[in-house]
């Protein structure tokens, strides 16, 4: 795949562990892996790191000076671009969707968010719905105003560009299980903006590694969720010189565990946090890696992974449990 041809700033901790989750796996009668992208390191890590090496490359290559990007109010991507900004110099600019509409005061001022003022970014909140592809130009436009030269990322860092970083981690994944002997059945990981289960099955069948990936939903209905994971797999393989390498078959998302919405929480992902944390010490967060636990355990408990070995991308988050504290700490 040859990835050194696209320009890149190093920011992760790379490899991040593969390790295995004995007594998780003795709980669930399957055998589980977990790929550690909460070890990435930046800002206290997540999956957005591998996808800004790629996206602040391409930034400096166009000679930005300002980060441009949105997320809901708690976004781990807001917190880490945040971050890569700070590192490297550069203006950060953010828009806040109030997708939840919560308005206590650890979800609007701690976890992720006391993080952002941090490192210093510009916020500016908006209501939930709103159009914030609309709402990145004019945050965009205002920099071009006062001087600056905005480099835009979408929510998630997930266009072709950033799901490089996923295809980074798909070869990763399969050179640390070829040096631990072992096959791996499938890959479960959270499927949100896309750019990661995209990143994953585009890096997976350019590398023709016959490894199937689980999306477990957190917001949209199914069939929109692959249908966004397709496109954007294919213009990933595309990017690498193989347009033609993604079949819709590689494409599956289980969007059954969402609940009653994006990063609102249920006593079923408290439960799966709850489980992780006190088999193997890991800790997930309540938006994401939450809810794709939370489909894993009912999977693995209904008999879907009989025989297998499972990886489970941690795609980190735990900083936003700090803006969830008022739901959780009565349930520990």
């Amino acid at each position: 795949m040859h990835l050194a041809r696209f320009p890149r700033v190093r920011l992760a901790h790379l490899p991040t562990p593969l390790e295995p989750l004995p007594r998780l796996s003795e709980a669930l009668g399957v055998e589980i892996w977990i790929k550690r992208d909460d070890c990435t390191g930046l800002a206290g890590g997540g999956n957005k790191t591998r996808k800004l090496e790629f996206l602040l490359g391409d930034a400096m290559e166009q000679g930005a000076d300002t980060l441009v990007t949105q997320g809901a109010v708690q976004s781990n991507h807001v917190r880490q671009t945040a971050a890569a900004a700070a590192a490297h110099g550069f203006a950060c600019e953010v828009i806040l969707e109030e997708r939840t509409g919560s308005k206590a005061i650890d979800y609007t001022h701690n976890g992720n968010v006391l993080m952002d003022r941090l490192f210093g970014a510009g916020i500016r909140t908006v209501p939930g719905g709103s159009d914030m592809t609309a709402e990145l130009e004019k945050t965009a436009a205002m920099v071009r105003a006062r001087g600056g030269k905005p480099y835009v990322i979408p929510g998630g860092g997930s266009n072709a560009i950033g799901a490089l970083g996923y295809v980074d981690c798909a070869r990763e994944i399969v050179v640390q299980a070829d040096e631990l002997d072992m096959q791996v059945d499938r890959i479960v990981t959270a499927t949100g903006s896309a750019g990661t289960h995209a990143g994953l099955v585009a890096g997976l069948a350019v590398m023709g590694a016959d490894i199937p990936v689980l999306g477990v939903g957190v917001r949209a209905p199914k069939a929109k969720q692959e249908e966004s994971v397709l496109k954007l797999a294919r213009e990933t393989a595309a990017l690498l010189g193989r347009p033609d390498a993604v079949e819709a078959g590689m494409v599956v998302a289980d969007c059954d565990y969402v609940g009653e919405g994006y990063g609102l929480i249920d006593d079923a992902v408290i439960e799966a946090l709850k489980l992780a944390a006190r088999t193997d010490a890991i800790v997930l967060d309540p938006v994401y890696t939450g809810k794709a636990m939370k489909g894993l355990i009912t999977l693995a408990r209904a008999g879907r992974f009989e025989n297998e070995t499972v990886v489970f991308l941690h795609t980190g988050g735990a900083q936003g449990l700090f803006g969830y504290q008022g739901e959780i700490e009565g349930a520990l």
